[in-house]
């Protein structure tokens, strides 16, 4: 593992790198617009995006935030040629911290079904499935 990088909360100065890095790393989803997922995620202090640096560079990311009774984890990405560094393993401590930080006891992320390595990462983080069904309904269009 070759961890040198600090972890932080993004600035506004990082998010063509974190944006870049999700599309890179293949998290990034055409119609999940990355530009409203940062501001929305940023806007209030119950969630965030924190990422990793090495200097000026960004290596990794994560979503964190947590909706009065659980957390919640997205956009965990490593930048492709950082991949492999242990930089997903210590994004994914830094959004535990965040989370208990604040009271919160109760971790949840989503892992698209036939994405068996990344299932395997986080089992071997302790993770588990719970055998449900997550449903969803878009109940605003998103702006074209």
């Amino acid at each position: 593992m070759s961890i040198e990088a600090a972890i932080r909360e993004m600035v506004d100065e990082d998010a063509e790198q974190v944006i870049a890095i999700w599309h890179a790393s293949g998290v990034a989803r055409p119609w999940n617009d990355p530009v409203r997922d940062l501001a929305f995620a940023r806007r209030n202090p119950h969630s965030t995006v924190l990422v990793a640096h090495l200097s000026d560079r960004i290596v990794a990311t994560a979503m964190v935030g947590e909706d009065g009774h659980r957390g919640w984890v997205y956009y965990v990405a490593a930048d492709p040629k950082h991949q492999g560094g242990g930089y997903g393993r210590a994004m994914m401590h830094a959004t535990e911290k965040w989370l208990t930080d604040r009271g919160v006891w109760k971790v949840q992320l989503l892992v698209r079904e036939d994405n068996t390595s990344v299932k395997q990462f986080y089992e071997h983080l302790g993770y588990r499935d719970t055998k449900s069904v997550c449903f969803q309904k878009v109940i605003e269009p998103v702006d074209s």
